[in-house]
């Protein structure tokens, strides 16, 4: 007996049949859940027409069933439905149900084995315990499918065309752009009807106070600023993001890493052109930023942040030490129990405070020097600058050159992966002598300051530590044991400074 027919002997017999009901929109733009709200009337309807008793609503809102992401709902339904919570299943089309063959087989097995019998508004009675009604929920999946897969076709064609044609290709509005046209545009409120007005926003211009913060974020990071500093500054100042909520370091990062900054338009992660959106950070300091930002020495997270100015910075002097790495802080290893820095074989060990202090006075000393302006590096040649521009704007034209070589068949696989690979080295080196142009010497603020000790303490930790690694390498051998001439119990005198400059 098939379960349309038992369900059918049920309501003649008087016995409600249990039936739940599946409904789930792929997009919901403004998060009212107004899509699946009609479904689910229609769906209750068809349920009262039948005299079916409905025990169980299932929602999937904002989920697509094209592209493979979980739907928690409707994996709750199977188990429901195998459990024998219901005999009917209800939608409002079968593609709100299966836009996969795969998942339609475990739905018309599940169906089979439990008496499941499916009911749709749109597409009536789907019978899967037969082979014609089976042959025609594939047919149906087989035409969703295909209705999926072609939209996304036109959806990426359309997305390549605006970026070609440097335009914005739409979504959430991004941080830094889209300031309001002063016009408006009318909408209305699904629930009460009422209409209300919304701004227009031009997506091609920049609104300066969000734009003159990326900019500064970027030439400080530049400049070796931390980004966590600038996320505290963020928050002091109460800046939200575009969708109104407070900004951690990882939004913060991933914003300072768009290209969109730079005028630079972006295809699938490749660069393709300009956009013809206003520029709000210069390309050279955009890509200093990127190398900065993406440094794995430098990318630290919450549990090692370094909190001491040698801290894997300070290398092992003792001979014939082969420790593996430079020095690191521990709470023990000296008499007092205080931080020390100590060398990973536990070969050197020195009092971390008094290192860091002499460490600072020595470098201070030598940037107060008359001679100390001669330290520091040459400015970029702004035609330098602009013409490794120009080379990394042509070997990306190469790079695309050569995939419609291949696409034509002029080239086989081979040759192309060789020439990739030959052309994304060259743009490396470019973009690495780009950034090295853009970036700023950290020692720029202690060379001619009136004070350099007041302009040290001005700085952030990370800054002192940049100074370090421009300037020179500090190297630490073990110490004489003892008291020493004035008094102490540490020989300044086994640091040994390779000055780089």
């Amino acid at each position: 007996m098939s379960p349309t027919l038992r369900s059918a002997i049920g309501v003649a017999a008087g016995v409600p049949t249990r039936a739940v009901i599946y409904v789930r929109i792929s997009q919901d733009r403004t998060g009212a859940g107004l899509g699946v709200e009609r479904q689910r009337e229609d769906c209750e309807a068809l349920a009262v027409r039948n005299g079916w008793e409905v025990v169980e609503v299932y929602v999937d809102n904002d989920i697509s069933a094209f592209s493979g992401k979980k739907r928690p709902r409707y994996r709750q339904m199977l188990a429901d439905l195998d459990a024998g919570t219901a005999t009917i299943v209800i939608s409002w089309h079968t593609d709100r149900l299966h836009r996969s063959p795969t998942e339609l087989e475990e739905y018309i097995a599940l169906s089979e084995k439990r008496g499941v019998a499916t009911h749709t508004c749109q597409a009536g009675i789907i019978d899967l315990s037969t082979p014609s009604g089976r042959m025609t929920a594939r047919i149906l999946g087989a035409v969703a499918r295909q209705e999926s897969e072609h939209k996304g076709e036109r959806v990426a064609r359309a997305r390549l065309q605006k970026a070609q044609a440097g335009e914005w290709a739409g979504g959430i509005r991004p941080f830094g752009w889209g300031l309001p046209t002063g016009e408006t545009r009318k909408l209305t409120d699904a629930e009460s009807g009422e209409e209300y007005e919304v701004p227009i926003l031009d997506y091609d211009k920049a609104v300066p106070d969000e734009a003159a913060l990326v900019l500064q974020s970027s030439e400080d990071i530049v400049a070796g600023k931390s980004l966590r500093g600038w996320v505290q500054l963020l928050a002091d100042k109460g800046v939200l993001s575009t969708m109104g909520n407070p900004i951690g370091a990882i939004e913060w990062r991933d914003i300072l890493l768009r290209p969109r900054n730079a005028g630079i338009a972006v295809y699938k992660g490749q660069e393709i052109g300009e956009g013809k959106w206003d520029r709000i950070v210069p390309v050279p300091t955009f890509r200093a930023a990127v190398v900065v930002l993406n440094d794995p020495a430098r990318r630290t997270t919450p549990g090692n942040q370094p909190r001491w100015l040698g801290s894997l910075l300070y290398q092992c002097g003792k001979e014939g030490c082969l420790c593996p790495g430079p020095m690191k802080v521990s709470g023990t290893g000296n008499r007092d129990h205080r931080p020390a820095y100590r060398c990973q074989l536990g070969q050197v060990t020195r009092r971390a405070d008094v290192l860091d202090a002499f460490v600072r006075d020595v470098v201070l000393e030598r940037l107060s020097r008359p001679d100390a302006a001669g330290l520091l590096l040459p400015l970029a040649d702004e035609t330098a600058v602009a013409e490794l521009q120009r080379q990394h704007v042509l070997l990306r034209q190469r790079l695309t050159d050569l995939a419609a070589e291949f696409g034509a068949g002029r080239v086989d696989a081979s040759q192309l992966a060789t020439g990739s690979d030959v052309i994304n080295a060259q743009l490396r080196t470019t973009l690495a002598k780009l950034a090295a142009a853009a970036s700023r010497d950290p020692l720029v603020d202690l060379v001619g300051a009136a004070d350099p000790w007041a302009a040290w303490e001005g700085m952030e930790l990370e800054q002192r530590r940049n100074v370090l690694r421009s300037l020179v390498t500090v190297r630490v051998r073990p110490g004489r044991k003892g008291r020493m001439p004035d008094g102490s119990y540490q020989d300044l005198e086994s640091i040994d400074f390779e000055w780089k400059r």
